[in-house]
């Protein structure tokens, strides 16, 4: 008979784990509170208009692609990938730099407004590709062990982690301009972190992009989401949606046995994987005193990432904007000290606008168009009054969109708009302290430092998703199902059986 598997949470990162399992013969079940999947990789659909709640773009599509692979599926029959070759354009207070995947157009670009500095990208892309190299197999394996730190693969990886240094010093050794350096380390944000506090290892998230390219499911990256829901789907495993958990079920101390729904009902697993949140599930879904290490006392001393204030506007009309443009406050360090040290809001924030309606035509009516609209700003801990400050923000990042992007009397052309605080992001998404990007990414909360994906303090217990290793990101996300699906399995008696068996036949 095969095991149990619960999923709690429909998240990209509990989607590939039921996927991968549901392919390999597992029962498995999804629980996600939501009437959707994907959590913040879903979409909202308002009349009309589609927008994807969280990640706009995809890169290194081959991870996803591997997961299927490894269900019996091809990606590509259910997700129209498209790559973008203007990837983004950068707008500072006097120029608009345009980054293109291909190198030599972009190094034209970058001689163009930075005179001198195309050698310095041509270095920083042979370097990291090898940092990448170095990294892909501490990013790839389980680091829930300290001697794993002396293994062949983080010691040959050591010199490419650039201990001691920041992101921004480590992209100083190959630029001269302090724009071109923001626009090598700006995808910290991502991180939910300051450049000038990033590890220097995370150098490798603008590589990947330059690399790699960055692409757009045609329907938005919630498209990936509901691809892996249907695999599960098709693969006999069930998703029970607008099902939330209360709590997990736990005997003999630490021993999990399943889930207690929203409803009380209590059912059994043999093994249970936590794709929810990892500080809000370790807080609201395990009952005080089982936890030592991540007990409540303790995950408020942890660091969090910055949070995110969104604005989604179905517009009447198409505007001449990229599909993706970043507007950078004039004194950009000043702004990432507010949302990272100072906990103030912003009063000239950064902003990311995504006009996806120039590459997709599926998401607003004809001759309309979509913007997501995302300003950083300060998590939860702050104690900023969101209901208070909510409605003087937006007109702050729209009055920066008209004057800094060069949209006129947007507010005119709204038809629908959407806004989701960092309030909102805590209180109907789950996420602790509304601090998006989960768990900070300093090196204390890396690797065997951050929650194992065999989760340390219960058994029959797993997770997957940005607060474990290997960390935030989609990506990283998908990684971590691989990591800990694989583990899962390969400690499974049953399972390793059936692989001898296999590979016995075969020979």
């Amino acid at each position: 008979m095969a095991k149990k598997i619960i999923v709690i949470g429909a998240g990209p990162g509990g989607l590939a784990a039921a996927m991968l399992l549901a392919a390999k013969g597992y029962d498995v079940h999804v629980y996600e509170k939501q009437s959707f999947v994907g959590g913040r990789n879903g979409s909202i659909t308002l009349e009309g208009y589609t927008f994807d709640i969280g990640p706009t773009f995809l890169s290194m599509p081959e991870i996803a692609e591997e997961l299927f692979e490894a269900s019996g599926r091809n990606l590509h029959d259910y997700v129209d990938l498209k790559e973008l070759s203007m990837m983004y354009e950068l707008i500072f207070k006097d120029k608009r730099v345009q980054m293109y995947k291909d190198p030599e157009r972009l190094s034209e670009e970058i001689e163009r407004y930075y005179p001198g500095n195309a050698e310095g990208y041509t270095r920083f892309m042979n370097d990291t590709r090898k940092k990448m190299e170095r990294l892909k197999p501490i990013l790839q394996s389980p680091m829930d062990r300290y001697y794993q730190y002396i293994s062949w693969k983080v010691l040959r990886a050591l010199p490419q982690l650039s201990l001691g240094k920041s992101l921004y010093s480590v992209l100083s050794d190959y630029f001269s301009d302090h724009e071109l350096r923001l626009a090598f380390t700006f995808q910290s944000k991502y991180l939910g972190m300051s450049p000038w506090e990033c590890p220097g290892a995370f150098s490798i998230l603008s590589f990947m992009e330059h690399e790699y390219g960055i692409f757009h499911p045609i329907g938005g990256v919630n498209q990936l989401s509901g691809a892996m829901a249907k695999v599960v789907r098709e693969h006999g495993g069930s998703i029970h949606l607008g099902q939330g958990v209360r709590n997990l079920w736990i005997e003999d101390r630490n021993v999990v046995k399943g889930i207690i729904t929203e409803v009380g009902e209590q059912i059994a697993a043999d093994e249970v994987i936590i794709n929810g949140d990892f500080a809000h599930v370790m807080t609201n879904l395990v009952e005080d005193g089982v936890l030592k290490k991540y007990s409540k006392e303790k995950l408020k001393k942890k660091n969090y990432s910055c949070s995110t204030f969104m604005i989604y506007l179905g517009i009447d009309k198409q505007y001449d904007l990229p599909h993706h443009s970043i507007v950078f406050a004039e004194d950009y360090k000043r702004n990432v000290e507010e949302i990272t040290e100072t906990y103030t809001l912003p009063e000239d924030p950064s902003i990311y606008i995504q006009n996806a309606s120039v590459t997709d035509p599926t998401l607003a009516p004809p001759g309309h168009s979509t913007l997501y609209i995302l300003a950083p700003v300060p998590n939860n801990v702050s104690g900023i009054d969101w209901t208070e400050n909510e409605q003087t923000f937006r007109d702050l990042v729209l009055d920066a969109v008209e004057r800094k992007a060069g949209i006129e009397n947007i507010r005119n052309h709204i038809q629908v708009e959407k806004i989701i605080s960092p309030r909102h992001w805590e209180v109907d998404f789950n996420i602790y302290e509304g601090a998006t990007f989960n768990l900070g990414h300093q090196l204390t909360q890396m690797m065997a430092l951050r929650p194992h994906n065999r989760f340390e303090e219960l058994e029959n217990c797993w997770l997957v998703g940005g607060g474990t290793h290997p960390g935030s990101g989609l990506p990283t996300i998908l990684e971590s199902a691989r990591i800990t699906t694989n583990m899962l399995m390969n400690e499974d008696p049953s399972y390793t059986l059936t692989k001898q068996q296999m590979m016995e036949e075969a020979l």
